[in-house]
């Protein structure tokens, strides 16, 4: 019997934060030399953040991440870790994971297959690697093994999957368990996305059952960089059984999930498939780097956690938004958020998910651990309930006009208030006719609804934001934009109005959903936050910009169409690039509950108000990244602004269907 215990580290990463990303690799190994660890797997790129963007070209960024990786390796004694980091190499940047062990640089291992779908751009700075190419680094006087390597330490051999290299079909896990690997390391940096841990689980439990291995997989937690969030859940795997889960969603910065594994029994049952093809050429010796020294192994057997249970959609959103409002918070040091309340679902929700982040902080890190990480706010220090620091971190503002009405107001402040935040009452249309009257006086005639109706609206929208700028101004706060995504795909917003803020948390998830998840807050809570039955204001009211008067009876999807389909027809138009003719069979095809007629009139308005405003999409706050069909056009959707708008395409359509 040979006994190993694997260590899978989380870590809260910041690109570019020399000294504290290294610090927590730090406490890291710290943390699995106190368990005895053997093998440690630390995160894709942990020294200097996965999130460098175009700085990973830069040669000040290659030689820090040198610098602290000379810091980092003298602290592996008794083990062999893995650490991320970009390596300039020739002619080309590859992210490696370098593997350290028993006080010593071993070897590097490139990346060979790169993300570039999505929110990722890995082939704009890496190069991929050729697999089963291996040279030598030289650095100064010294030189390591680098490519597709194996490595053999105690007489254990391991190899390495980075993230991608794992989610292709081609693994380079299947040319590893001819070559009798016992243990892939896996360092990634996957940005979450709804239901995604569960396709994680997959291809760790897949590799580790086909391989014949002991598969260890490490993630990183937070919002590391902005966009994305991580959402942590280190894995452990044998021979197809989960041996450990991690923690997701946590609020601590660091992490480190174990499990005993015994490398002769999956050898035994390695060498029990027959189909398993045997490598024993002498080219896989060449592969082979061999480390002298021998590993720590554990005393006793260690206690393994393993959560099988699939996080709901609703609560897998709570505790991401939640989570990244924390970390984008701390790390731009703001010192709370504004929020401007209208009393809808969408600035409701800001508020409800700003208190999830206080609560869910709180259960995680206790009240000592909330203040120390906000210890830069003044007066947090006095602040000892959830209720306190909600007074101190979120401010609500509602700013009325002649067209605002008294069930959003009340909504507002209840709100508003049952969160513990801190309200205002602002009214604002006396600045509003001021524009109005200005504007008149230069044209020389009245403006009225039935003539100037967009820009009438809009110079509402447009004048409230000067004064919860001031408000954030002031308090050294991050203005919150509550823009969604199902406005955001059609512009149904003001520019410099409602869309004002730093930040957008919730334009990367649609309205419909958004109604959904309030509803659940209101009657069940979400991820262990309490209900909210004054959501119930919220909850009954239909959906209105409130910008006209009360005669026209304003609302959202009477502007629009329904927001349930108008979501599914932006996945149909933008995620799966259907035309509107292929639009309207597959809604048809569908059982569709409105008439042909009636969708081609919504398709054509869809396509037009998509084309029109992109300008739009160009502008909107950063927003968080919650599913793999997001319309950011900085990371994800890319369209141009300008374009023929399916002009062609629509005539077809409405003459196809007179």
């Amino acid at each position: 019997m040979k006994r190993l215990r694997l260590g899978a580290a989380i870590l809260n990463q910041m690109p570019l934060d020399w000294e504290g990303n290294a610090s927590r690799i730090l406490l890291a190994i710290e943390e699995a030399r106190r368990q005895q660890v053997s093998m440690l797997c630390l995160p894709e790129l942990c020294i200097p953040g996965y999130g460098c963007e175009d700085m990973f070209l830069s040669p000040n960024v290659w030689h820090t991440s040198w610098e602290m990786l000379q810091r980092i390796v003298p602290e592996t004694d008794g083990m062999m870790v893995a650490i991320g980091l970009p390596l300039y190499v020739t002619n080309g940047v590859y992210n490696v994971a370098c593997v350290a062990a028993n006080g010593k640089i071993a070897g590097f291992v490139p990346k060979q297959h790169l993300a570039g779908d999505g929110l990722h751009y890995e082939p704009r700075w890496f190069r991929a690697w050729p697999a089963e190419t291996i040279t030598e680094y030289t650095h100064g006087e010294q030189s390591w093994p680098l490519g597709d390597l194996l490595f053999e330490v105690d007489g254990v051999r391991a190899g390495f999957e980075i993230c991608e290299d794992a989610w292709v079909a081609g693994r380079p896990g299947n040319r590893m368990a001819e070559c009798g690997v016992d243990v892939i390391f896996n360092p990634s940096a996957s940005h979450f996305a709804f239901g995604k841990h569960e396709v994680r689980k997959r291809f760790v439990l897949e590799g580790s059952r086909s391989f014949g291995v002991s598969y260890i997989y490490a993630n990183l937690i937070g919002n590391e960089a902005g966009r994305a969030i991580y959402d942590g859940g280190a894995l452990i795997a044998s021979s197809g059984s989960l041996l450990a889960t991690g923690p997701r969603f946590g609020f601590h910065e660091v992490h480190v999930t174990t499990a005993d594994v015994d490398v002769e029994l999956t050898r035994t049952r390695r060498a029990a498939v027959h189909s398993m093809r045997a490598e024993v050429r002498d080219e896989v010796h060449h592969r082979i780097a061999r480390i002298p020294g021998r590993l720590v192994c554990p005393n006793t057997g260690t206690e393994t956690r393993v959560d099988a249970a699939i996080m709901p959609r609703e609560e897998e959103f709570t505790r991401a938004v939640s989570l990244a409002l924390f970390d984008y918070l701390r790390k731009s040091r703001s010192h709370g958020f504004v929020v401007s309340m209208s009393g809808g679902a969408d600035s409701s929700a800001v508020a409800c998910l700003i208190r999830c982040m206080t609560d869910l902080a709180l259960r995680d890190l206790g009240i000592e651990g909330f203040r120390d990480r906000l210890s830069y706010i003044r007066g947090i220090e006095l602040c000892s309930t959830s209720d306190q620091i909600m007074a101190r971190l979120l401010t609500g503002v509602y700013q009325a006009t002649r067209n605002s009405g008294e069930v959003t107001r009340t909504a507002a402040r209840s709100v508003t208030q049952a969160v513990g935040g801190t309200w205002y009452e602002l009214n604002v249309d006396p600045l509003v006719e001021l524009y109005t009257q200005t504007i008149e006086n230069a044209l020389g005639r009245r403006l009225t609804w039935d003539q100037d109706d967009i820009a009438l609206q809009n110079i509402q929208a447009r004048t409230r934001s000067p004064s919860v700028w001031m408000l954030a101004n002031i308090g050294n706060s991050l203005l919150l934009s509550t823009s969604n995504r199902s406005e955001a795909a059609v512009g149904y917003a003001t520019m410099d109005g409602d869309t004002s803020g730093g930040l957008s948390p919730i334009a990367g998830i649609d309205k419909a959903f958004l109604r959904r998840w309030l509803k659940t807050l209101e009657t069940e809570g979400s991820a262990e936050c309490s209900p909210l039955p004054v959501l119930k204001l919220v909850n009954e009211q239909q959906p209105t910009a409130e910008l006209r008067p009360a005669s026209y009876e304003q609302t959202d999807e009477g502007d629009l169409m329904p927001y349930p389909l108008l979501d599914q027809i932006e996945r149909l138009a933008i995620r799966d690039k259907l035309s509107p003719a292929e639009i309207l069979e597959t809604l048809m095809r569908e059982a569709s509950p409105w008439p042909r007629e009636q969708l081609v009139i919504w398709l054509e308005r869809f396509f037009r108000l998509w084309s029109r405003n992109q300008w739009k999409r160009e502008r909107y706050a950063p927003s968080f990244h919650v599913d793999d069909k997001n319309l950011d056009p900085r990371t994800w959707c890319r369209f141009p602004i300008l374009s023929g708008g399916f002009g062609k395409e629509l005539r077809e359509l409405k003459k196809e269907n007179k």
